[in-house]
């Protein structure tokens, strides 16, 4: 047999030994296996710890030592500490988690948004304005209680219109429809909601200013042809006066839209690029604002389209106003290439169609519109002026897609010109006059200034906010830096005086504030309620009347006080107290823009929703090799 050696080698034990030699044998196997193992304990020992060794050499003590401490596994505690933490965690869970428990099963109570600003207090009043001038079977929830149904025979005798044209919307105080200043309104409107749609979305007026663009355009889609691809005409008034006319019309008598009785003769014009242009706009920005809506949104841009076309036909350049008493007094065109500019662009956003921009951005457009020449008078936007626009939105186009060549050149320019339009606004540039109360002097200091401060002040904003989406501070005018803070300083300043920051202490939206117009000049607003019909000539004696108006019409912003800061409030001072659709357009516009409820900044992407990708073209193939 044999046995492991410590040593080395193999132990062989003989059986056949005498005891004597195997007890001696055995003696000295004992001494050197204990010696052997005392020696490896020894060595064991210094290599446990000092518990270890205590359980080791020491059971009883070590038995009261261990019973101190507890084994978790990968860690040895002390029972005390473990105590104590379970203690600890006892007191944390009806400290913080109790309270917590508590808290949450409570109801919730909703934080109360802030109260929205002023220019959005004054943007409710302003909107309602467009529902005091409907024409038409007015809806139940038109919201204006002196108002009714007017104007239901208008175009009755005309027959190419089937069911006349019924609706739209009366153009100021009078009960006259024009269809120029209308169309710019709605397109005005129209934009606005593409810049600023989550605005109108937060504080409850989106559907609202829907149903009012909608209103109008439809009403625009009645006055041509919109089925068709080639028209040859369009309505372009319904009602109205000659200067120094006698007879029962619009101007003659004084009564309010529900009881006219007077004959309201339609015009027509069979040339018209002026209000072909503006009517395609207000179609085509339309159908970008009911996108969602894709059969109507179609139609809209379909009458948009046949519209334009009708524009541009070469046999039909005369101004629509041309020699007709019945607008040209009231409102004269004085050119239609910023309509082309203006229709051109806003068909390329509703279609996407490259041959609008082509047109848009034609050497043409700027020569015959004198766009590049930096007249003062063609910085200020207005329904007859739509040039500021027109290089704002074709500049929005360069900031945001930079389509490159080959319209870069043009677009680059038209932005170069939009800059200097914001620099013309700047007091500190001279360029318009200004009252002492602050207030800029865009008309040269005749009356009704208000509407081209309004839209001033959009544009201003507007432009802003371009600059800002893409993370630049400012624009240069000649060698000066200026910040985007003057801009939307010099806007707010303005929409402040008409708010009332201004010598008069005067809010011009009528029904804002405690201080604001009473004798508007106009014909609904100024008759009771009453039921009773007053005549053309009976219902002067409300017109001549030095009481308040018996109807508040809401939101209304007057024509405005005149250069030296002054307000008459006379009902028969039309220059002063007469609001009209394309200044509250320009107003409503200004206040969204600014009012901080819904967010600061623009939608940038709405107004690309039909724009395909633009890539930059391909360069031409290389000319054959020849060896």
């Amino acid at each position: 047999m044999y046995s492991a050696n410590q040593w080395g080698g193999p132990f062989e034990i003989n059986g056949e030994l005498s005891d004597e030699r195997s007890r001696n044998m055995d003696s000295s196997w004992d001494k050197a296996s204990v010696s052997h193992r005392q020696q490896a304990q020894q060595h064991n020992l210094h290599e446990l710890d000092e518990t270890q060794q205590s359980w080791l050499l020491d059971p009883v003590r070590s038995r009261d030592k261990k019973n101190k401490y507890v084994d978790l596994g990968c860690i040895i505690c002390s029972r005390k500490a473990v105590r104590w933490t379970l203690y600890g965690l006892v007191i944390a869970l009806f400290v913080i988690a109790l309270p917590t428990i508590i808290a949450k099963s409570l109801p919730k109570h909703k934080t109360r948004p802030p109260p929205p600003d002023n220019y959005t207090l004054a943007l409710h009043k302003a909107l309602l304005f467009f529902n005091a001038q409907k024409s038409g079977k007015l809806p139940k929830s038109n919201g204006i209680p002196w108002r009714g149904n007017s104007g239901l025979q208008d175009g009755s005798g005309l027959a190419d219109v089937r069911g006349g044209l019924v609706g739209g919307y009366y153009d100021a105080g009078d009960n006259t429809k024009f269809h120029f200043p209308m169309s710019f309104a709605m397109t005005m409107l129209s934009w606005s909601v593409i810049e600023y749609e989550h605005k109108y979305r937060a504080i409850g007026e989106y559907n609202h200013i829907r149903d009012l663009i909608k209103w109008g355009n439809d009403y625009l889609l009645l006055t041509f042809n919109a089925s068709a691809t080639k028209i040859n005409q369009i309505h372009s008034q319904v009602g109205g006066s000659r200067n120094g006319s006698t007879v029962p019309d619009d101007h003659t008598c004084w009564m309010r839209p529900e009881d006219m009785d007077y004959p309201r003769p339609v015009q027509t014009a069979t040339s018209g690029p002026d209000l072909a242009g503006e009517m395609a706009a207000a179609l085509a920005a339309a159908s970008v604002v009911f996108r969602d809506d894709s059969a109507y949104s179609r139609k809209l841009a379909k009458g948009a389209a046949t519209v334009f076309d009708f524009a541009r036909d070469d046999g039909k350049r005369t101004r629509y106003c041309s020699g007709n008493p019945y607008i040209e007094p009231y409102y004269n065109s004085t050119g239609y290439y910023d309509e082309y500019m203006w229709g051109a662009t806003w068909l390329y956003y509703a279609t996407g169609n490259n041959t609008y921009l082509s047109l848009a951005t034609n050497e043409g457009m700027p020569r015959h519109s004198k766009a590049f020449y930096m007249i003062p008078d063609l910085s200020v936007l207005n329904w007859d002026n739509k040039l500021p626009a027109a290089m704002l939105l074709l500049t929005r186009l360069r900031i945001f897609l930079s389509p490159g060549y080959p319209y870069e050149e043009m677009l680059q320019s038209y932005h170069n010109v939009t800059g200097l339009t914001m620099c013309s606004y700047l007091q500190r540039f001279n360029v318009f006059n200004w009252t002492r109360g602050g207030l800029i002097q865009l008309n040269h200091g005749r009356g009704q200034n208000l509407q081209y401060v309004a839209n001033a002040a959009f544009l201003a904003s507007l432009f802003a906010d371009y600059l800002n989406a893409t993370g630049i501070p400012g624009w240069n005018c000649g060698p000066s830096f200026i910040s985007l803070d003057v801009l939307r300083s010099f806007a707010t300043s303005q929409i402040e005086y008409i708010l009332g920051a201004n010598p008069m202490n005067m809010s011009y939206i009528v029904g804002f504030g405690t201080k604001f117009p009473r004798h508007v000049h106009h014909r609904g607003a100024s008759i009771p309620h009453d039921n009773k019909k007053y005549t053309c000539k009976g219902g002067w004696q409300w017109g001549n009347s030095r009481n308040p108006n018996p109807n508040t019409i809401t939101g209304a912003m007057v024509g405005g006080p005149d250069r030296f800061d002054k307000f008459q409030d006379v009902r028969a001072n039309y220059s002063y107290t007469e609001p009209s659709m394309a200044g509250n357009a320009g107003l409503v516009a200004a206040l969204v823009s600014l009012t901080g409820s819904g967010g600061n900044g623009i939608d940038k992407n709405i107004m690309f929703t039909s724009v395909p990708p633009m890539y930059p073209a391909s360069p031409p193939p290389p000319a054959p090799w020849k060896p």
